[in-house]
């Protein structure tokens, strides 16, 4: 509308311009033929212009100095004159047309030294005419746009309102216990599909979250429930009879001892919490991995040994990392306690220090190892790959070593020994280690 108003005033400027300089000229020619042939020269001038006129365009009117016609297309001063020198809209009747119809007409008025009046105009009506079609296709264009955006508006807002209350149907879908359900994609590829994405990545996200909540909650209550009925059987059993010294003795080192595995899993529990928030970047300091898996390795030996098991390391030279040295030596500790555990008597267990082309600590032993589909899901919180958990443990072991390795920066890999399992704890070189993740990150809640 702003833009179709200033076309519309710059065009009714360019035709009063243009209308103002005819007349200017026009009044200017024929002022100067007054001066040099007089009245008569001027009288005859104006009777010439107004006889050939072929648009009938100009209007003049030569009057004396009493008001009389002396020549022109005008048959009297108008009843209304205007100002001398100025521009005035007048309605002026055209004696040569035969309608002696009123015409439109915008003239100036000028006194010659003699005494007589010369008025010199132009016929604007075309122009009026020009201007009110402007008008019109201003005010026709002006509607139709109108009617174009509100219908535009409408349909948009129907079409976002549509989205929007799809993606509150599968929001209230969602709420109401339907975890299942997921915004669909019209395909497009706009803002939409990709809000739709990001929303239906993060239900996924949500629904394994809970689902390993779920899972976890179980394997809690099932790891839990087992050394407290025995505490309790115990006990109990210990209240109804008349035990002996020795016999009491033995119920209480057999309590300690499930008390002990309880509070190993809720220690590792604490210890996976402790690193996924990165609450120990600020105990990071140069390790020797090097030095720490040969204090591991010499820490494990009694028990290879008692299990025929030929424990090796392979590390030479100085092999530093920027991290935690207790949270690094538990890490490797799990790992080579999984080795042993899970290796056949007779089998054998590596431990190696790699320096280039990144430091790692790879653990790699001749057991069953891990099928490549449950290697994710072995890194959860109280996953073990036997189904009635009666493998000794906690089931947190690489739950543990994948939450050090995520604060360390560090990549937990996992591969086929064929057969058995290797284990790399791969670090980046110190001067380009990036920043941990798991400082950004909410504490754990366990």
């Amino acid at each position: 509308m702003a833009l179709l108003t200033f076309v519309y005033v710059a065009a009714v400027e360019y035709m009063e311009q243009q209308a103002r300089e005819t007349i200017d000229a026009d009044a200017q020619g024929l002022l100067e033929a007054h001066a040099l042939g007089g009245l008569p020269g001027l009288v005859e001038l104006v009777e010439l212009r107004s006889a050939h006129d072929p648009d009938r365009a100009s209007f003049y009117l030569l009057v004396d100095e009493a008001g009389r016609y002396l020549a022109g297309t005008i048959a009297a001063w108008p009843s209304e004159p205007p100002q001398l020198g100025d521009l005035y809209r007048l309605q002026l009747v055209d004696r040569r047309r035969q309608d002696r119809g009123v015409r439109p007409v915008l003239a100036r008025a000028v006194e010659l030294p003699s005494g007589a009046r010369l008025l010199v105009g132009r016929d604007i009506q075309d122009k009026l005419r020009t201007q009110q079609l402007l008008r019109s296709a201003i005010a026709g264009g002006t509607g139709l746009m109108l009617l174009l955006g509100l219908l535009g508006g409408f349909a948009l807002s129907r079409w976002t309102i549509g989205r929007l209350e799809q993606v509150n149907r599968t929001t209230a879908a969602i709420m109401a216990g339907h975890l299942e359900r997921r915004i669909a994609l019209l395909g497009g590829g706009d803002e939409f599909d990709e809000l739709a994405q990001n929303l239906n990545a993060m239900l996924e996200r949500i629904e394994q979250l809970l689902a390993s909540m779920r899972e976890v909650t179980d394997n809690v209550a099932h790891d839990l429930r087992t050394p407290l009925n025995r505490i309790r059987s115990r006990i109990e059993v210990a209240l109804l009879e008349e035990l002996s010294p020795a016999e009491a003795r033995e119920v209480l080192e057999a309590t300690m001892r499930d008390a002990d595995a309880l509070i190993s899993t809720f220690n590792a529990l604490l210890s996976i919490a402790r690193a996924e928030a990165g609450s120990e970047r600020r105990e990071h300091v140069p390790v020797d991995l090097v030095e720490l898996a040969r204090d591991v390795v010499e820490l494990y030996e009694p028990l290879a040994e008692e299990r025929s098991i030929a424990l090796a390391l392979d590390a030479a030279g100085l092999v530093e990392v920027d991290g935690n040295p207790q949270l690094l030596a538990q890490a490797l500790a799990n790992l080579v306690d999984n080795a042993i555990k899970y290796t056949p008597e007779g089998g054998a267990v590596s431990v190696r220090v790699i320096d280039a082309p990144e430091p790692a600590l790879v653990v790699a032993d001749n057991g069953p190892g891990i099928p490549p589909e449950l290697r994710e899901k072995a890194l959860e919180r109280f996953v073990r790959l036997q189904p009635d958990r009666s493998t000794p443990g906690n089931g947190l072991g690489l739950s543990l070593v994948a939450a050090v390795a995520k604060l360390h920066g560090a990549r937990l890999e996992l591969s086929d020994n064929r057969p058995g399992l290797v284990v790399t704890l791969r670090f980046a070189p110190r001067e380009t280690r990036p920043r941990p993740a798991a400082l950004q990150a909410q504490p754990a809640t366990v």
